[in-house]
């Protein structure tokens, strides 16, 4: 049974899709851009912009009863790979321990023209 994970510490979703959703022990967030819950957009700062992001994912799983901990796999979307190693600085303070598996690619474009997205798959227990 999928159940939808929703909070109001992260932004609602922009389109017809759950914040994340709950299948057995299973979270999957969708993507997470710089949008905060007040609907601040960061667009300039890449630094910023993935600590929104990231600030998002973690609010989610909060909801959803789990922790960054909990995070077995991520995906950083980026607009530009030249911001890998500014993603990577912020993207590390998150993490503690053995950091989760992960993707990062470049595409075209993001939603709301946004450098950064980042999506999150966690297991419970």
């Amino acid at each position: 049974m999928n159940t939808p994970i929703s909070t109001s510490n992260a932004p609602g979703a922009i389109g017809p899709y759950s914040q994340a959703i709950r299948a057995g022990q299973m979270i999957y967030t969708s993507g997470q851009i710089p949008l905060t819950s007040e609907g601040h957009l960061e667009i300039n700062d890449v630094r910023e912009a993935t600590r929104i992001s990231l600030t998002n994912v973690k609010a989610i799983l909060e909801a959803a009863g789990a922790t960054m901990a909990d995070v077995v796999k991520t995906t950083v979307f980026l607009t530009n790979l030249a911001d890998f190693t500014a993603v990577n600085e912020v993207y590390a303070s998150f993490f503690a321990g053995t950091p989760p598996a992960r993707s990062c690619v470049q595409v075209a474009a993001l939603p709301r023209g946004v450098a950064v997205e980042v999506e999150a798959v966690a297991v419970l227990g």
